[in-house]
């Protein structure tokens, strides 16, 4: 079955004459009534009785007209969005986030890019480190940021976004709030919440471990909420990014010693075609200035 052939049968069924159906779709009556026969054959029945001074839709013919008008709309509605997206008229953005990188880092970027584009769709997906790798492997996110992905693969594209330290977020009334500093030997008697959704848990642990820091009998954590929720209890304390958002109620400091730094990038995939928007976005975060967001 052929567009033209469900086009052809639309305008009969409209005009219920096959003279004026092939004015109306601009192409001969033999061609029209060829199409038509075509179509016939392959449902395996007239769809018009052919009389003067005008056709009729046969019972067939009237049992299909709902089911071909709402293919050749579909059809229609496919090329107008099609053609929407290729004059920019709308836009899709899908990026991959691991679950330690705060959104609110990109929405000012993406308050810009709404701005130019009419119409914006955004997909976000959220993931550790290896499923941000497969998100970009599968074509199912064009963009993925992340503090780092273990991912040996050669057409893995990466931009280095900032570099940021981790500092410790206790409650407002533990012992340690309000300072600006502390020692790492302030860490000994407290329980710490571990991040295990931070790619970078690890690394930290072990850098807390070669200080002679407690960290085996800590809380694990896969959530920055319940993360929050419970240093607010009192019932724990953690080690968290500069740039994670963290409640008035919680204050932080920097520990002095502790080499716990990471660097945020932005990823993509070498070689592959991606949308205006994502190349929009892709200039954009690579382009701004971090230095005061990420202290």
């Amino acid at each position: 079955m052929e567009m033209h052939q469900v086009r052809y049968f639309l305008a009969v069924a409209q005009l219920l004459n096959f003279t004026r159906a092939a004015e109306e779709c601009n192409v001969t009556q033999p061609s029209l009534t060829r199409a038509i026969k075509q179509l016939e054959a392959e449902l395996g029945g007239d769809l018009f009785r052919r009389e003067r001074p005008a056709a009729q839709l046969t019972e067939l013919g009237q049992r299909m007209h709902p089911l071909l008008k709402q293919c050749h709309d579909a059809a229609a509605g496919a090329r107008s969005l099609a053609s929407s997206f290729k004059s920019g008229e709308i836009g899709a953005l899908r990026i991959a986030l691991t679950h330690s990188i705060d959104l609110t880092l990109l929405i000012p970027h993406l308050n810009e890019i709404k701005r130019q584009f009419n119409r914006l769709e955004f997909r976000f997906l959220r993931g550790s480190s290896r499923e941000v790798a497969e998100y970009l492997k599968k074509g199912e996110a064009e963009l993925g940021i992340a503090a780092a992905i273990d991912e040996e693969w050669e057409r893995l594209d990466v931009w280095p976004l900032f570099t940021e330290n981790f500092e410790l977020v206790v409650a407002g009334g533990h012992r340690l709030a309000g300072r600006d500093s502390i020692e790492l030997d302030d860490l000994r008697p407290e329980q710490l919440l571990g991040r295990t959704f931070c790619e970078h848990s690890g690394r930290i642990s072990a850098s807390l471990r070669e200080h002679g820091i407690d960290v085996e009998h800590g809380h694990e954590i896969s959530s920055e909420r319940d993360l929050i929720e419970l240093v607010e209890a009192d019932i724990g304390v953690a080690m968290v990014p500069h740039t994670s958002p963290v409640p008035e109620r919680l204050t932080r400091t920097g520990v002095v010693g502790l080499d716990a730094r990471r660097t945020v990038s932005l990823y993509g995939v070498a070689g592959r075609q991606r949308t205006a928007v994502a190349n929009a976005v892709m200039r954009m975060l690579r382009g701004a200035d971090w230095r005061e967001i990420a202290g």
